[in-house]
């Protein structure tokens, strides 16, 4: 019997408990997850079933959502983040990476946070949840990946303003990338010859040179140095022609060298299914690619298809990870 996934609670008064209720009603056990968070931030309107051992998840699931009962300091009012509960956010998280590491759960998807409240609430001294989620692994070294079934992209560099973006890229870092991506397509994906290609940061890729040098001086150099050491790379290409249909089915992941240049594609092919993957870490781990949308909680306006795309992705990819 396969294991099953933690899903963490995320910022409660967001729409994370909304979803998770949402996409238990979708997938029952097909798809058993154990809903990590306070049972008083659930709706009402939707069976639950707290349970002690998340091996009874499977059995639960049929006909309640299995919940791993985490006490918070405060109930919850949708779409008022309440700073009190920063703490039990983060506590969330941290028992979920524990259970997965432990090997009770094939893998962890993460509901929204707002890095706000939790710098406000509790001192979270992270960027993000990427970023917190390696340091409970150890200080691995990880790329954030966005996948649909359409296009899988990475960025090399993530949230920082477009104007650091040429002095952050170097060769060390997109190097680490084009590895960790590579490592994460076999040993999670199955691919055994990923096929990679990398976007130029500039314009028609630098048009040799007439619209910047950075890649005839960093990213072509690199890519013939790792070619000679077996890595199938198609590139610098120009962004601009790297995502339509027939492209696309040239290379199994885009990596692109800043946020915009992989996010706009994928968000316009795939707005509503796309899923954030964290990529170099000892498990597996994927997350919704949406925010807390405090604006809408409450209101069971919230489309759930981003959390089912992402919990059905961490069990295809825990499954895979559990027998590698």
């Amino acid at each position: 019997m396969t294991k099953p996934i933690l899903l963490t609670c995320g910022d409660p008064a967001g729409i994370g408990p909304e979803v998770a209720q949402k996409a238990w009603d979708e997938t029952r056990d097909a798809v058993p997850f154990v809903w990590i968070g306070d049972p008083r931030h659930l709706p009402l309107d939707m069976p639950f079933e707290i349970i002690d051992d998340i091996g009874q998840a499977h059995k639960t699931a049929a006909t309640a959502m299995p919940v791993l009962r985490h006490d918070f300091a405060n109930p919850v009012i949708a779409g008022k983040p309440d700073f009190a509960n920063a703490q039990g956010i983060i506590d969330v998280i941290a028992r979920g990476v524990g259970l997965v590491k432990s090997g009770a759960a094939c893998a962890i998807c993460t509901s929204p946070i707002s890095k706000s409240v939790l710098q406000i609430g509790a001192g979270f001294e992270h960027p993000g949840h990427t970023e917190y989620l390696a340091a409970l692994d150890g200080g691995k070294d990880v790329v954030m990946m966005l996948a649909s079934d359409q296009l899988r992209v990475v960025p090399t560099t993530i949230h920082i303003p477009l104007e650091n973006v040429p002095f952050a890229l170097t060769a060390d870092l997109l190097e680490r990338t084009i590895r960790i991506t590579q490592d994460a397509l076999q040993a999670q994906f199955g691919i055994a010859c990923p096929r990679i290609a990398i976007a130029g940061l500039n314009p028609h890729a630098g048009e040799d040179g007439r619209m910047g040098e950075q890649e005839q001086t960093l990213i072509r150099p690199l890519l013939d140095r790792l070619r000679a050491q077996g890595f199938d790379l198609r590139g610098p290409l120009p962004a601009d022609t790297m995502f339509h249909a027939r492209a696309r089915a040239q290379y199994d992941v885009a990596i692109c060298m800043y946020h915009d240049q992989a996010l706009i594609p994928i968000k316009t092919l795939d707005f509503d299914t796309g899923v954030n993957v964290t990529l170099g870490l000892s498990f597996v781990r994927t997350s919704p690619d949406h925010g807390t949308a405090f604006d809408i909680a409450g209101q069971n306006a919230a489309n759930p298809s981003s959390t089912l795309a992402a919990l059905k992705l961490a069990a295809q990819l825990g499954n895979a990870h559990d027998h590698h």
